[in-house]
Parts: structure tokens; sequence; C-alpha cells
């Protein structure tokens, strides 16, 4: 009898929807035990990195990795599992495109560590005690992750053989993905395993979309009275579809809500941001600079909107005056 190909599963910077996206897989994951030798699970079952360092390099089949890199320990761990992986797979928004943590590529480090441990309402820090890498009393040392400069993608940091995405991957998506992965026959490197379409070609209300658009502002869906049968744009309620890779089942369109973008751009677009301002702006109705200003102030936060989950992966990718590590 074969033995059966090792899998691992790592958490890095993320909310930890992706390990429930496993999960999710209900049934389904029963299905891929039984194919699986899971090697590496520390949120599940009880794994050591010593665990990861005793074996031999290249011997675990595939491991999916989450969330993008923030900390030292983060890095660490991905190199470890790129060198003891035949494949390494960016498994969610996050690993794949930075994911909402990206969004902290706005600031500096030190401005993020000022508001988290003196200025946030809920922290009382009277002398400023801040976390040290390393903290030495009565002869003994403690040790913490070094935080980084930056949020970075996983591809960033290591080689990556494949992306999964979403915010979190769709059980559906994921069991898909798996299945390809264990068939013996892998798509070429640097595969997103996902539909390589626009949501838009996917969306239940696509026959309700305008040909041509012609925006006078944009509706804050929390104060509007959304028709569930329109197309959002068609009620100028702002929506990243044209800009968003499919398959993810238009969940968040079936829950009368506008896509996000959580599934990242198609192949055929470097920068998702950049594609869907670029839609947005050749359908302005205003010609005039400051009409033209009017209608962009009613999205209240270009950069979170546009770059929510793919800011760290995009041509911006930081504040330009920070560093890069």
């Amino acid at each position: 009898m074969s033995e059966k190909p090792k899998v691992a599963f790592y958490w890095c910077a993320s909310c930890g929807g992706c390990e429930e996206s496993i999960v999710d897989l209900a049934e389904g994951l029963l299905d891929v035990i039984e194919k699986v030798d899971i090697v590496f699970w520390p949120v599940a079952m009880d794994f050591k990195t010593s665990d990861v360092e005793a074996m031999a390099d290249k011997s675990i089949f595939a491991s999916f990795i989450n969330g993008c890199i923030r900390t030292s320990e983060q890095e660490e761990m991905a190199h470890l599992l790129r060198k003891k992986s035949k494949v390494v797979v960016a498994y969610g928004s996050c690993a794949h495109t930075g994911g909402i943590p990206g969004l902290a590529n706005q600031f500096a480090r030190e401005q993020i560590l000022t508001y988290v441990y003196d200025e946030a309402p809920t922290v009382t820090n009277e002398n400023k005690v801040r976390p040290e890498v390393e903290h030495r009393m009565n002869g003994a040392s403690v040790t913490l992750p070094a935080f980084r400069n930056v949020v970075r993608t996983l591809d960033q940091v290591i080689d990556v053989d494949y992306y999964i995405p979403g915010c979190a991957p769709t059980p559906k998506i994921a069991q898909e993905a798996l299945q390809i992965l264990l068939s013996g026959e892998l798509p070429p490197n640097a595969t997103v395993l996902a539909p390589d379409i626009a949501l838009c070609d996917q969306c239940p209300r696509k026959d309700s979309k305008p040909e041509e658009f012609e925006y006078h502002g944009f509706k804050r869906p929390q104060w509007t009275d959304i028709d569930p049968e329109k197309c959002f744009l068609a009620q100028e309620i702002f929506c990243m579809g044209p800009a968003t890779r499919g398959g993810c089942e238009s969940l968040c369109i079936g829950g009368n809500m506008p896509c996000t973008g959580c599934f990242g751009p198609t192949c055929r677009v470097k920068d998702q941001g950049a594609k869907i301002l670029s839609s947005i702006c050749s359908a302005l109705s205003a010609k005039d600079k400051d009409e033209i200003e009017k209608i962009l102030d009613s999205i209240p936060d270009p950069l979170g909107t546009f770059y929510r989950y793919g800011l760290a992966g995009s041509l911006l990718r930081r504040n330009v005056k920070l560093p890069v590590s």
C-alpha cells in the first residue's frame, strides 16, 4: 500500500477564517483526511515547530499557508515549510494578496505601535511599556517575534506554487483545489486555483447590468434601499465585481451586498485597484474638476475600498516612506 501524501496547514497573520474554511468542508474533510496524512496543523492538533524541523526536506507534499507575513516568526515558518515541502499553496486573500491586514501598510511601524500600546481608547499604559524582542530578568530570557515594518504577501517572502483565493475560500473552491492537487496532474506553476473570469460574468444580476454606465455619485449600502434583483453599479452602489475574479459563488451578492474584491484580480489584471478606478473614472457623468471630485468624494475610503484585500500585493504595495522589510 502506497504512503499517503503528507500535507501541512499553517496560520500566519490573518483572522482565522481560513482555518475555519477547512473545517467548513464538513463531510468533505473526511474525504480529504482519507487521502492525506496531516503532519502539521497546530491550530487543530498538538504539533510543534520541532516536528517540522525533524522532517526530511521535501517530505511534505503540500503546505497550505494562510495569512500574510508581518512578524519574524511567520517569516521563519514560511521558509521552514518551503524547505520541507514540494508544493506551497498561498491559501486565502491574506497569503495571496495581503488581505485586510495589508491595509496597515499605510502606516509606519512606530505609528501602529504607538496607537496600539499608548493611544487606543481602551488602553491604560502610563509607563509606555512595549513588547520587547528579548527580555532578560534574573538570568532568564523570554523572546517574542519581531514586528516587521510592512505586511508582505507570502510570495514576497518565499516561492509559492499555487494560490487559492478568498476571504475565506469557499468550501467548494477549497475542495476543488485540493482535488486538483491530489490528482497527480499538477497545473502550471503560479496558477490561481479558481475560475479566471470576472465575477460579473457569474453574477446572478448580470442581465440587469447596463452596457454603459454614467455615475453621478455612489450611495452607501447601509443607507440605501437596495433592489435585490438589480446590478449594484446600476444602482450607483460601489461594487468590485468588474475587477474581481469569480468562483466565490456570488455569496455577498446573494446576501444583497456588493462585492468587496476578496478573490483578487484575474490573470489579465496587474493591479485590481487601478482596474476598478479606471473603470469608474471612465464613466463619471461630470467633466468639470470640482464635479468629478464631488463624485469621487462619495467613496469615503478609496484606498480601503479599491485595495481592501490587495494593497500589499499591488503596484502601490505600501506608503512610499516605509522601509520594505
